[in-house]
């Protein structure tokens, strides 16, 4: 059934809920929400394959409190796991707009802070935990969470979680928490060790699949633009900052710790901002203020490392620039999927270099769509490649074309041979 033939009361959730959808201002359930609150309520496993910016975490959030329905005992009964500490902030502060009208206690558990007002929280009572695997399990160890009354697990970001490592963790969970419970994983990708997770996790399962998987949300205008060297990516970088109209706020990814913090600072340096940088270096408290700023309007500009690509839930970004192109494939999605959210327009727009359109070309396959290419504008200076650079760029094009065709040799040998 097509988005706006289908109403919020089609989908029997109680009043509460219902004014709490209404404050919020979702005029009607978007696909994944059609689908999946309806087998969520019949007490049904699910495998969620979903891109963010589809309304996935309302799917799963609002049937859940729905099934918990009011404040009961100390002991939780909804357990969502996430793979890092800015998505579960990010889903514990969305229940909690949901759960406004109601009495329920959700709670976020997640590291990078001691763990001692967490442990104030869980001892006042909490009806929905939100957390971080690691942090779970420590809690659970020191005896201050207990489980016996857990009846819904959800695993979001699961292929992400599966990235970071986090097997062995959520084996652990599985041992410490009851056998019989409902079981719903989401995930933007079903890759095979996904597909792996789902065998061991879900008994049974119904699998909802939105979109075909790694595809891009067609509300994003996508654009490639080709440059040179790294010079010609700060000025093409400065060149659309200064168009403030345009540009209102704007995501920026880089690949390395290092670039976003050079980014940050020459957009500073520029007046370009208000702009903040985060990554996996920055303390969680300096990360939460960042992004608390950048919802609220106070930054133009946010730049980052993908430790926020799928962390922020931001409805009017009105761009985001890849200022580098992610190596992990995947992550591309995730960046892009930054703008272009709640059925708003988003451009998309990222900086390639030579050595950098070999992975383009394997995020097209990806996708399965060609990526636009944009020409360098006219004002846009272009730098002469340094000799450093250069010889980089050189090195990492021999290493793509020896990983296509084993027999190739390398620039040097193919000069010579040239020469012979």
């Amino acid at each position: 059934m097509p988005e706006g033939t289908f109403s919020w009361v089609d989908l029997k959730l109680n009043p509460q809920l219902l004014r709490a959808v209404a404050d919020a201002g979702f005029q009607t359930p978007t696909e994944v929400q059609q689908k999946v609150i309806p087998l969520v309520l019949g007490g049904q496993a699910v495998i969620g394959i979903a891109q963010t910016g589809t309304g996935k975490t309302a799917s799963y959030v609002l049937p859940v409190l729905k099934k918990i329905g009011f404040a009961q005992g100390k002991d939780p009964r909804a357990l969502v796991l996430a793979p890092t500490k800015e998505l579960v902030i990010q889903i514990a502060d969305h229940a909690r707009v949901l759960a406004s009208h109601t009495d329920l206690r959700i709670v976020a558990l997640y590291g990078g802070i001691g763990p001692k007002s967490q442990i104030e929280e869980l001892e006042k009572g909490a009806d929905l935990i939100v957390a971080t695997p690691g942090r779970f399990m420590e809690l659970y160890l020191r005896e201050t969470i207990t489980t016996k009354m857990l009846k819904t697990l959800v695993l979001d970001e699961a292929d992400r979680m599966m990235d970071m490592g986090f097997m062995p963790q959520l084996r652990k969970i599985f041992e410490v928490i009851p056998s019989k419970r409902q079981n719903l994983l989401f995930s933007a990708t079903f890759l095979p060790k996904v597909e792996r997770l789902a065998e061991e996790f879900l008994l049974f399962p119904t699998r909802v699949e939105i979109t075909p998987q790694a595809t891009t949300a067609i509300q994003v205008q996508q654009q490639q633009v080709h440059v040179p060297n790294l010079k010609t990516k700060i000025n093409l970088l400065e060149y659309l900052l200064l168009d403030r109209e345009r540009y209102q706020r704007v995501m920026i990814f880089a690949r390395t710790r290092q670039v976003a913090t050079d980014i940050s600072k020459f957009i500073e340096r520029r007046s370009l901002g208000p702009v903040r940088v985060i990554h996996s270096n920055k303390g969680q408290n300096a990360r939460i203020n960042a992004m608390n700023e950048f919802k609220d309007g106070e930054l133009r500009v946010l730049v980052t490392t993908d430790v926020s690509s799928r962390g922020i839930d931001v409805s009017d970004v009105s761009h985001v620039i890849n200022f580098d192109v992610p190596l992990k494939y995947e992550d591309y999605v995730h960046r892009i999927g930054r703008t272009g959210r709640a059925h708003r327009l988003g451009e998309a727009i990222t900086f390639v270099t030579p050595p950098e359109d070999y992975h383009i070309e394997r995020i097209e396959k990806m996708i399965r769509s060609r990526i636009p290419v944009h020409p360098l504008p006219v004002g846009v200076a272009v730098e002469e490649t340094m000799k450093d650079e250069r010889q980089q760029q050189d090195r990492e094009i021999d290493r793509q074309k020896r990983e296509r065709d084993p027999s190739f040799k390398g620039a040097f040998h193919e000069s010579k041979r040239k020469r012979a």
